[in-house]
């Protein structure tokens, strides 16, 4: 069996030229992981729309209305920075449906990748930097109260402070919220993970590797986690356009692969999510999203996992 990959048509909604955030990088990183041979459009795994009810684990359910009924306050939207249309509110909820169909792949199987997923800013009755519904926080939640785990470690690495997802569960002590993320960036206002890692501006392949061999290690044997929710966003990127660290494409496949080497040596199923990345160049961007998959492909293939 082929590395397990969850992806919907619904990702990318026509979207304003010249917008801020790159929505067809969803669609191009298909494109690319076909193009590439990594995957084929059959095997690629469509999930279906999030149910109210989950969402509502985290969210306050008049939100989750407002927002789908294309009634956020004006404060909101400014918060948000997209622009409300159907498609997109059917996006925001296919994709929190893809990814707890990551979860449930990553659990049958060991490691599954999602081809979206990671908007951790997102808070309990209101929206923020790009974010509308915490799919981090939703997998989380969902799955303790199922009973399908007992601990979840969210491993964050984007270059932005996981905020919304460590205030969403910061009452939950058995989803652990972990966020190495550049100290000087946004959000302005830190929340308080259970493990927050602030990385100076500038930093490069070599120290940042260290700092997550050296939490893995650290972490993974004090809390021996059911399941690693790995957040692999690459505005860590040099190029990114909202990063200030300085790693580079070989930096990002080292750092997927150790994440991925390190939870599966030690029989942690992980699921991966895409996060942030920013550029003007969407299909450059979207090749630097797949290296999380053609990590996770060398993996799955290195340890027969099937």
């Amino acid at each position: 069996m082929p590395l397990p990959l969850v992806y919907h048509e619904d990702y990318s909604p026509p979207f304003p030229a010249g917008h801020r955030f790159p929505m067809e990088k969803f669609r191009l990183l298909r494109d690319h992981l076909v193009d590439s041979g990594l995957t084929s459009d059959a095997e690629l795994q469509r999930p279906e729309l999030c149910p109210a009810e989950i969402l509502a684990l985290v969210h306050c359910p008049d939100y989750i209305a407002r927002y789908m009924a294309g009634e956020l306050s004006y404060e909101d939207q400014r918060r948000l920075g997209l622009p409300w249309s159907e498609a997109l509110a059917r996006r925001t909820v296919r994709a929190v449906g893809g990814s707890l169909l990551t979860a449930e792949l990553a659990l049958q199987h060991g490691l599954a990748c999602h081809l979206a997923g990671g908007t951790h800013h997102a808070h309990y009755d209101f929206p923020s930097g790009f974010c509308i519904f915490n799919d981090l926080a939703v997998i989380a939640r969902y799955l303790l109260e199922a009973g399908r785990v007992h601990r979840v470690l969210i491993f964050d690495c984007d270059v932005h402070q996981g905020d919304g997802t460590a205030r969403l569960l910061e009452d939950e002590p058995d989803a652990i919220t972990v966020s190495l993320h550049c100290e000087q960036n946004f959000p302005a206002r830190k929340a308080q993970s259970d493990w927050d890692i602030p990385l100076p501006r500038g930093m490069g392949d070599a120290d940042y590797l260290k700092v997550v061999d050296d939490t893995l290690n650290y972490l993974l044997p004090i809390y021996q986690p059911d399941l690693v929710l790995y957040d692999a966003g690459v505005d860590v990127h040099k190029d990114d356009a909202l990063g200030y660290l300085q790693l580079t494409d070989a930096g990002l496949a080292a750092r997927d692969e150790a994440v991925l080497h390190h939870c599966l040596g030690r029989d942690i199923p992980v699921l991966g999510v895409i996060g942030g990345g920013y550029s003007k160049d969407h299909a450059a961007l979207a090749r630097r999203h797949g290296i999380l998959h053609h990590s996770a492909a060398r993996v799955w293939a290195a340890r027969g996992l099937r």
